[in-house]
């Protein structure tokens, strides 16, 4: 039960550091809903955020991340780049951050492969 409960606090602090990092990062309730009980958990709270950190600063990211990025699924990577590459003060890049996206994706899809 602990296990579960600080995963749960974790979670909570990746998405506070999506919101303060991406500052107009925001969905319609039941799209967050949605969102988190399908994608947020099945992802480490280290490898969310290196992710991010892949596609908008150009930042790397380690197999471990790319295995786990993998198993929570394109839909859900998609979907949460999507959000945040949509934000006003982002849209002007969306589709380089799109691509990189798209190249981190089928970066960890080899990864993977090679597991």
């Amino acid at each position: 039960m602990a296990h579960t409960s600080s995963r749960t606090t974790i979670v909570f602090i990746v998405v506070a550091f999506i919101c303060a990092f991406v500052p107009a990062f925001s969905v319609e309730e039941a799209e967050a809903k949605s969102l988190w009980d399908t994608c947020l958990l099945k992802i480490s709270p280290k490898c969310a955020l290196d992710i991010i950190g892949v596609v908008f600063e150009n930042l790397t990211i380690t197999d471990a991340c790319c295995l786990d990025l993998v198993q929570e699924g394109k839909m859900c990577h998609d979907t949460l780049i999507k959000y945040i590459a949509e934000k006003p003060h982002l849209v002007d890049h969306e589709t380089e951050y799109l691509k990189k996206s798209d190249d981190l994706w089928t970066h960890c899809v080899s990864v993977s492969q090679t597991a």
